[in-house]
C-alpha cells in the first residue's frame, strides 16, 4: 500500500528522538524533521545540534513547560494556516515527562489531525532489559520532590503489584532507594538503569539494598531509570473488616486521605477500593 507523502500539511507530528545514541534515529523522523516546516524544540540550542547534523533547515522554537500558555496558540495558528509541525524533546517521546501533551490535547480539540513518528523512549527500553515482569507495568515518571505528595506516592508505589518505572536525577538517586527500603525492604527486585543507549549504560540490581549499596559507593551520573518489582499480593479474605479498618485508620493517622488509603490497602490485599472506603467511612461516622 502506498504511504501519504510527509509532512502533510496542517499536520502535529509528534517525534521520538534518540536518548543516546545518535544511530536511533529512525529514518522517517530523519527524514520528517529535514522537511517539516516548523520543529517545536524542549531547547532550541540542544535540538539544534541534533537538527544541523540531519540537514534540517526547518524553522525552530523554544517549547518546553514555561511557556506553553503563548506557545500553543501560536502552533496552532501554524496548523490551521496549512503548515507542517514536529514537536521534539530534547530525548525521547514528547510528553513523557517532556513537553508536549497540552499541545496534543489542544491540537486535537481545535480539530487538527495528528501523527506520532515512534522513537526511543527510556522508559520502556530500561523495562524491557530489567528482567522484570513486563506484561503489566506502571509508569510513574519523576515523582513529587517533597513532603506529603512524595510520601503518599512512594506509599502507592510500594504497595503496587505491577512492575514500576520511575525518572530519578542522580542527586537524588541514593535518597529514592532510601526511601524504597523503608517502604518496600532491601529486598524487593529493583534494576537502576543509567545512560541508556550510551558509551557507559548501566543497569545495576538486583534488588533495592543492592542498588543502593553500589552507588552508596559509586557516585550516580546521567538521567537513571528506576524499575522496581511489584508487591506480593495478599487474599483480601486474609484479613477481617476489623482488621481491614485497623490498617485503613493507620494509614489515614499517617497523614493519607480517606480515598488515597483505600487504593493502598486495596493494591495491597486485593480487596476493591470502594468496599474499602465504604467501610473506613462507616467507621469514621460511628466514631463521631
Amino acid at each position: 500500500m502506498k504511504q501519504r507523502a510527509e509532512p502533510a500539511a496542517g499536520v502535529l507530528y509528534v517525534v521520538g528522538t534518540p536518548i543516546g545514541h545518535l544511530g536511533d534515529l529512525s529514518p522517517r523522523a530523519r527524514a520528517l524533521l529535514i522537511d517539516v516546516d516548523t520543529v517545536a524544540c524542549e531547547d532550541t540550542r540542544h535540538s539544534g545540534q541534533l537538527l544541523s547534523r540531519i540537514g534540517s533547515t526547518a524553522r525552530r522554537c523554544s517549547f518546553h513547560q514555561h511557556n506553553t500558555r503563548t506557545r500553543i496558540p501560536q502552533l496552532l495558528m501554524e496548523l490551521h494556516d496549512g503548515r507542517s509541525v514536529a514537536v521534539i524533546s530534547d530525548a525521547g517521546l514528547p510528553g513523557i515527562s517532556d513537553p508536549g501533551q497540552e499541545l496534543v490535547a489542544a491540537a486535537r480539540f481545535s480539530g487538527c489531525e495528528v501523527m506520532s513518528i515512534p522513537g526511543p523512549c527510556a522508559a520502556t527500553t530500561a523495562l524491557v532489559s530489567s528482567g522484570l515482569p513486563t506484561d503489566r507495568f506502571c509508569f510513574e515518571g519523576f515523582l513529587p520532590v517533597r513532603g506529603r505528595e512524595r510520601r503518599d506516592r512512594l506509599a502507592l508505589i510500594a504497595n503496587e503489584q505491577r512492575t514500576s518505572v520511575i525518572y530519578e536525577a542522580p542527586h537524588r538517586l541514593c535518597q529514592l532507594l532510601e526511601e524504597l527500603i523503608a517502604h518496600c525492604g532491601e529486598e524487593r527486585p529493583l534494576q537502576v538503569a543509567r545512560e541508556l543507549t550510551k558509551r557507559h549504560e548501566q543497569q545495576v540490581g538486583p534488588t533495592i539494598g543492592a542498588a543502593w549499596s553500589h552507588f552508596n559507593e559509586h557516585s550516580p551520573q546521567g538521567e537513571c531509570t528506576v524499575v522496581l518489582g511489584g508487591a506480593e499480593p495478599v487474599k483480601f479474605n486474609e484479613l477481617s473488616d476489623s482488621q481491614c479498618c485497623e490498617q485503613l485508620l493507620e494509614l489515614t493517622r499517617e497523614g493519607m486521605s480517606a480515598k488515597d488509603a483505600a487504593k493502598v490497602l486495596s493494591n495491597r490485599i486485593g480487596r476493591s477500593k470502594r468496599e474499602l472506603y465504604a467501610l473506613l467511612h462507616t467507621v469514621t461516622e460511628h466514631a463521631d
